[in-house]
């Protein structure tokens, strides 16, 4: 590794230290694309039900992280985050100010799993049938 030079050092000193993909770092909550799992829009993160496959993945992968938007209000992230405890899962609330993501949950890996498809369309149908309830005369008379 090279030595920084004075002009990096200076650099560093008045604009922060530098970040890989700043633009992509802002639209996944403090993370990049290539780490994701899963992923929900802030619209799906305010529906009263936790999606399945939200807590499929955290049991599938232990060593993720939840990022969490943080300009949505607690109430719709406290599910997830009772979830996340009740997992083991780190979990973080992100909240930037001055840029606002539609992005409103995310499960990642500490490292590049380059997954293609993170977005969640639609929550997974409950595959048991419910039982049909049997009616009076279904007990009396055998079809």
């Amino acid at each position: 590794m090279k030595k920084p030079t004075v002009d990096e050092v200076l650099q560093q000193g008045i604009y922060g230290t530098l970040e890989t993909k700043p633009d992509e770092r802002r639209k996944y909550l403090g993370t990049i694309r290539e780490r994701i799992i899963v992923a929900l829009y802030k619209n799906q993160v305010a529906e009263a039900e936790v999606y399945p496959q939200i807590e499929q993945s955290m049991k599938e992968n232990p060593g993720a992280q939840l990022f969490l938007n943080g300009n949505m209000s607690y109430e719709e992230l406290s599910k997830y985050v009772k979830l996340a405890t009740k997992r083991k899962i780190d979990h973080k609330i992100v909240t930037n100010k001055e840029h606002d993501t539609e992005i409103g949950l995310l499960l990642a890996m500490p490292y590049a799993i380059d997954k293609e498809e993170i977005f969640i369309t639609k929550k997974a149908l409950n595959l048991e049938k419910p039982q049909e309830k049997k009616g009076l005369f279904s007990k009396i008379f055998k079809w």
